[in-house]
């Protein structure tokens, strides 16, 4: 069994799709209508065959509630590992992305925290 698809719920789907594409890199692999939203995955650029992130609407009150007590806790809804995080640090922040968190050492792994504005 592997993972395939995993969701981050956001408000707006176009402006989610141009941040995760655009600022971020991923690969748009499917955009469907489905009902009054859209089934919008990405993928890695270097793993186009690997596991989806869909972007999700929070229409749903859980969904929206989910999203708003981990933003006020400051929990991070997902992790995407890189090979050198000081270079994709420095890659983010030319393209726009603010970091809620720079590049921080903690025991064995240095973790950073940006904000995707989809709160």
């Amino acid at each position: 069994m592997k993972i395939i698809v995993t969701s981050i719920f956001v408000q707006d789907q176009d402006k989610a799709l141009e941040f995760y594409s655009e600022k971020l890199g991923f690969v748009k692999k499917e955009d469907v209508l489905v009902g009054e939203f859209r089934w919008i995955t990405l993928v890695s650029p270097d793993e186009e065959e690997g596991t989806k992130l869909l972007l999700e609407p929070n229409d749903h009150p859980a969904a929206k509630e989910y999203q708003k007590k981990i933003l006020a806790d400051g929990i991070p809804a997902t992790m995407f590992g890189v090979a050198d995080i000081n270079k994709e640090y420095h890659r983010l922040l030319e393209n726009g992305v603010k970091f809620t968190m720079e590049p921080t050492k903690m025991g064995e792994l240095t973790i950073a925290v940006f904000d995707d504005t989809f709160k």
